[in-house]
């Protein structure tokens, strides 16, 4: 997979994201082809507000303030039904972004109303193409192998974007040595979790993530944890 995923552990589009989101924008392979020193291309940015279902166009429309805002060619897709999701006359200008952006919001309804359709097989096809696919919040959550549901409590299968991973989002105030147990006790095993703290992100891709932001990460293996800043890069082997 050549393109890059970003997961962000909320408080998307806010004072302190600045600068991990313009490494995100920055990230798409078509961005950094095409800048030359005295003309950066401005990254093409779509944001997808379907996980906001309290206010899905106010969420969309900060995010796409947010991203103009530093410098990025931003729009929103208010993508926020399954039949929608079906329909790629619909969701076509996110297969021209260099970057999707998945807003925070409800997981469980992200996950059913992306979940095997042609939309996530045009996103997957995107990034295999040098895109960047984003998510925070319940955005990360989704993209893992395995999602915890906050409503309906226990484990299901997410997207599978980001293989062998479990996101924990706004780990800022956790208490690790707390979650690590917890994890052993309820969560699949098998997999690694991370615990991404708000206006924090783990860019990159499978085997080759790096943390950016404001906070750290958290990396959950077994038994064990480890707390990485911005600028480490996290083990390999997930």
């Amino acid at each position: 997979m050549p393109g890059q995923i970003a997961l962000v552990g909320g408080d998307e589009f806010r004072s302190g994201c600045e600068a991990m989101d313009r490494k995100i924008m920055a990230a798409s392979r078509r961005v950094l082809d095409s800048q030359t020193p005295d003309n950066p291309a401005p990254a093409k940015v779509v944001v997808v507000p379907t996980a906001a279902v309290t206010g899905p166009a106010k969420a969309a429309n900060d995010g796409a303030t947010y991203f103009g805002a530093l410098g990025g060619d931003s729009s929103r897709l208010m993508l926020l039904e399954r039949s929608q999701a079906e329909d790629p006359d619909f969701f076509h200008p996110a297969t021209l972004a260099d970057v999707v952006y998945f807003t925070g919001g409800s997981p469980e309804h992200l996950l059913e109303t992306i979940r095997g359709s042609k939309f996530l097989t045009a996103l997957l096809a995107l990034v295999a193409g040098d895109s960047v696919l984003a998510g925070s919040s319940a955005g990360a959550m989704a993209m893992g192998a395995m999602m915890r549901r906050p409503r309906a409590g226990g484990w299901v299968e997410g997207l599978g974007v980001a293989p062998g991973i479990g996101v924990l989002p706004h780990h800022e105030h956790r208490d690790q040595a707390e979650t690590s147990k917890e994890l052993q006790q309820s969560a699949p095993s098998g997999l690694t979790y991370l615990g991404i703290d708000a206006r924090t992100g783990c860019l990159g891709t499978p085997g080759n993530w790096r943390v950016v932001g404001f906070g750290r990460v958290t990396v959950y293996q077994g038994t064990d944890w480890q707390v990485f800043n911005a600028g480490d890069t996290l083990p390999t082997g997930f």
